[in-house]
């Protein structure tokens, strides 16, 4: 039976964590779905196709190494409806820390209740990457951090050419 693995967020920017649930669940399925979710009320640094973009720069490599096949797509509305659309078995979800955990263990248990032919797995973050978050590599890039050792280089040169546009 192959198995196919949804990952969804705002990837906004992607980060190595990121990068590391992608390569954990790579290990587990046949093939990875990246939803990146859009939300018209947001507005985000990055927009969703260029997010689409650099997912599918960084995380290729990755996921080939393992002989992975990769789709990477946006969706608005419940991610729960996008992992249905594109075929997927299991609901891919990375955990940095027990704040992470109690809350993945609510939407695992509503997505449960709306899905139930879908199971969550949890992958815990590899201790480089259990600190980082898409909101403080934003705030590190704009005030001129070096967000270097938290994002993949395309990500890094994405950063660095959308907070020079502001200057």
């Amino acid at each position: 039976m192959a198995r196919t693995g949804f990952f969804s967020g705002s990837f906004d920017p992607m980060t190595n964590g990121h990068l590391d649930v992608i390569e954990h669940g790579a290990a587990l399925c046949d093939r990875i779905v990246i939803g990146v979710g859009s939300n018209p009320d947001k507005a985000g640094l990055f927009t969703v196709e260029e997010r689409l973009m650099l997912i599918r720069e960084a995380a290729a490599p990755v996921i080939k190494a393992v002989g992975c096949a990769l789709e990477v797509v946006s969706f608005d509305g419940l991610a729960i409806d996008a992992a249905r659309r594109a075929g997927a078995t299991l609901i891919l979800r990375g955990l940095r820390d027990s704040t992470d955990f109690n809350y993945e263990m609510q939407m695992a248990g509503m997505n449960g209740a709306m899905a139930s032919e879908l199971r969550t797995v949890f992958l815990p973050a590899s201790s480089p990457v259990r600190p980082i978050t898409a909101t403080l590599v934003r705030q590190i890039a704009s005030m001129g951090g070096d967000p270097s050792p938290f994002v993949p280089p395309n990500v890094l040169k994405a950063l660095k050419a959308k907070f020079a546009e502001g200057r």
